[in-house]
């Protein structure tokens, strides 16, 4: 006689296999206390190789990029300072990372998107206007002031404008050791080798005079 498997069995085993299914976070969890990047080896699946335990020092656990104001005599009046495993080699394999974004007044991080990690932020200081864009084409923004916090869900397209008179600052993070950016506006005017002229008169619609005014713009 066959055993029939209870339904309320079934509902317990279903439930467990959402709790002891693999983790999908940005990054692969660390199976060792730490591992501080070798930065001289190529990076792999799970971030850098190891640096030898017995070369590890104290200083390879504390990181002070992230103090120093950045330059925002730009082009965007903007200043992005990496706190990522290749300036931060002690983050390796731990998924995290951490930016200072500094915006001068009319300053601003232009719409990009991060492939490998959600980014959360605190304005620190001035008023900033922060946007973001679904895959829905939906535009959702607030302006922000000092103390309040926002996110940006892997993928989507975000930005930030100081839209204050003064310079404003904001700090970021994200669950990715190497998070990785993308700017359309860099990415489709200032590549190299360039995106056909074809392709982008098609995709905006413009005459070429006007992608080539752009690619100016980006050196091109």
């Amino acid at each position: 006689m066959a055993y029939i498997i209870p339904q309320s069995l079934i509902l317990i085993l279903a439930i467990f296999s959402l709790f002891t299914s693999p983790s999908h976070s940005a990054d692969p969890d660390p199976l060792q206390d730490f591992c501080i990047a070798d930065l001289k080896e190529p990076i792999s699946v799970n971030g850098f190789p190891c640096k030898p335990p017995s070369n590890v020092t104290s200083d390879d656990f504390f990181f002070d990029g992230l103090i120093k104001e950045g330059d925002t005599n730009t082009p965007f009046k903007s200043s992005i300072t990496q706190g990522n495993v290749l300036a931060f080699p002690g983050l390796n394999t731990l998924g995290i990372s951490m930016n200072r974004v500094d915006l001068a007044p009319g300053g601003l991080n232009p719409p990009h998107t991060h492939p490998r990690a959600t980014e959360s932020g605190i304005v620190v200081q001035g008023k900033v206007l922060v946007g973001l864009i679904t895959t829905a084409n939906v535009f959702y923004s607030k302006n922000m002031t000092a103390g309040e916090m926002f996110v940006a869900p892997r993928g989507l397209m975000h930005f930030q404008l100081n839209v204050g008179e003064e310079k404003a600052l904001i700090f970021t993070a994200f669950n990715s050791h190497l998070p990785g950016a993308a700017w359309p506006s860099l990415n489709l005017f200032g590549s190299n080798p360039p995106v056909p002229d074809d392709v982008l008169t098609k995709a905006f619609q413009v005459d070429k005079s006007v992608v080539d005014l752009i690619k100016s713009k980006f050196g091109r």
